[in-house]
C-alpha cells in the first residue's frame, strides 16, 4: 500500500521537532554537571541570559531595529518570565532533587498536557488517530528508557518536574498565539529575553536575602562548556526549532516527539563509543509511528477512491 506523502511543510515541521528534541536532550547530562555547584535560580538565570545573548543580536540583524523596537516587549517579558523562566527553574530544581532519568520520565507527560490544553482552549476534537498516536508515543517513551533506574525517589522532585511541564507547555503555546505578527525567531527571542530579565532580577533578590551561593572555586572549563550546551544548544537552538514547529503543528502534535529523547541520548553516547540499544531504537520507531498516525499521515482507514 502506498502511503500518502506528507506536505513539505509538515515534514519540515516534524524534522524541526526531532532536531529540537535531539538538542534539548543534550541539556540533561549537561545540567547534571552544574547542579550542586550552582543553585537552581542562578543557573536558570545564567542559562536564559546566555540564550538571550545569542538570539537577540541575530534577530536584530536579521529583521531590523524598527521591528525589534516595535515588538510587544511587555507581553514578552510577562509570558517569558511567568512560563519559560519559571518552567526552566522548576525543571532544574526537580532534577536536582531526583535525576535526569526522572526528568525524562515526567517529560513524557507533555503530549497529554498539550492535547488537554488544545481540547480545553481550542476546542480540539479528540480523534481515534490522535488517541492511538498518544498511546504509542507514551509507550515508546517509557520503553526507550530501557529499564534504566537510579532515581533518588519521586516526591517533591517529580512534582516540580511535572509543574515544569505544565508551565512550559502553556508558555510554548502562548509564545505562538500571543505574537502572531512575529517570526519564530522573534517569538523565541522576545520570550527568552523576558525569561532572562525576570530570572536575573529574582536571582539578585535571592542573593540579597542570603540565598545559597554558587561554588565559584569549583567552576572551571568543563562547567562552562556544560553551561554552553545547556544554554545555547538545549535552550536557544532547541527553543527556536520548537517554536517554529509548534507554529505549524500545534502544541499537541509537536509534544509527541519528546518521547524519543532517550533514543537521541543513546545515539549521542553511541557516537562517543557507547553501546547500541536495539530496544531504544525500536521504542523510537514506536514513537515515530505514533506521530505519523496522530497526524493522519498513516490513516487508520483507507480512503475510498474517487471515481
Amino acid at each position: 500500500m502506498n502511503l500518502p506523502q506528507p506536505p513539505k511543510s509538515l515534514a519540515l515541521a516534524n524534522l524541526m521537532c526531532m532536531l529540537s528534541m535531539l538538542v534539548w536532550s543534550m541539556g540533561l547530562p549537561a545540567a547534571d554537571v552544574l547542579i550542586g555547584l550552582v543553585p537552581p535560580l542562578p543557573l536558570t538565570a545564567a542559562r536564559m541570559t546566555v540564550a538571550c545573548a545569542c538570539l537577540l543580536p541575530i534577530w536584530w540583524l536579521r529583521e531590523g531595529t524598527a521591528l525589534v523596537r516595535a515588538a510587544a516587549w511587555k507581553r514578552g517579558i510577562a509570558i517569558g518570565g511567568s512560563t519559560l523562566g519559571l518552567g526552566a527553574f522548576l525543571m532544574v530544581a526537580g532534577q536536582g532533587m531526583t535525576d535526569a532519568v526522572t526528568v525524562a520520565i515526567i517529560s513524557a507527560s507533555m503530549p497529554v498536557v498539550g492535547i488537554g490544553m488544545e481540547v480545553l482552549l481550542d476546542g480540539r476534537r479528540v480523534t481515534p488517530g490522535l488517541l492511538i498516536g498518544l498511546v504509542l508515543s507514551l509507550g515508546g517513551g517509557l520503553l526507550a528508557l530501557d529499564g534504566r533506574s537510579g532515581s533518588q525517589g519521586l516526591g517533591w522532585g517529580a512534582l516540580l518536574c511535572f509543574a515544569s511541564v505544565l508551565v512550559y507547555t502553556l508558555g510554548s503555546r502562548m509564545s505562538v498565539t500571543s505574537f502572531p505578527g512575529l517570526t519564530p525567531l522573534g517569538r523565541t527571542t522576545i520570550t527568552l529575553c523576558g525569561a532572562a530579565l525576570v530570572t536575573t532580577l529574582a536571582t539578585l533578590m535571592h542573593a540579597g536575602l542570603g540565598g545559597a551561593q554558587t561554588l565559584w572555586e569549583q567552576i572551571g572549563w568543563p562547567q562552562l562548556g556544560a553551561l554552553a550546551v545547556f544554554a545555547i544548544g538545549a535552550m536557544a537552538l532547541s527553543q527556536l526549532l520548537w517554536i517554529s514547529a509548534v507554529g505549524q503543528l500545534g502544541i499537541a502534535l509537536s509534544s509527541l516527539h519528546i518521547n524519543a529523547t532517550p533514543f537521541y541520548v543513546m545515539l549521542m553516547l553511541f557516537a562517543l563509543g557507547g553501546h547500541w540499544s536495539w530496544s531504544q531504537a525500536f521504542a523510537a520507531a514506536i514513537v515515530g509511528l505514533g506521530v505519523l498516525i496522530a497526524q493522519d499521515v498513516i490513516p487508520l482507514q483507507r480512503k475510498a477512491a474517487v471515481p
